[in-house]
């Protein structure tokens, strides 16, 4: 499958933006979609996944409340919607692709198949 992103661009603190992910190749219905970013000097680090069917999301505590990750398949497009943006948010947001759902490791950036480009997410003070 490939993955390109899209949506990020400038935005104030407390603002607001959604990025979206689209698949194209083999349908994304069939792939548990994960976000991840990655700030100058820092590690990737994981943001969001949900599972196939929307059954199952998983956030990282540092935007639990604040993002809200989404699915359509029939466009199949992955949405983030992202509140409340703290300049710490800052960073170049990328979307991966992987074929199973397994709570406890997908977190884990190297369990992902797929990885589209990023999209940067500037937030400033």
């Amino acid at each position: 499958v490939q993955l390109q992103a899209f949506g990020g661009g400038l935005v104030q603190s407390g603002g607001s933006l959604r990025l979206a992910c689209a698949a194209s190749g083999r349908t994304s219905s069939t792939y548990v979609m994960g976000w991840f970013r990655q700030a100058p000097g820092k590690d990737r680090e994981f943001v969001a996944a949900i599972s196939m069917s929307s059954s199952s999301t998983y956030y990282a505590d540092y935007v639990k409340g604040r993002f809200i990750i989404s699915r359509d398949n029939a466009k199949n497009t992955v949405y983030l919607q992202m509140n409340s943006l703290k300049p710490e948010d800052t960073a170049v947001y990328s979307c991966a692709a992987r074929t199973s759902w397994k709570y406890y490791d997908v977190h884990v950036h190297t369990s992902y198949d797929s990885w589209g480009q990023g999209t940067q997410v500037t937030v400033s003070s």
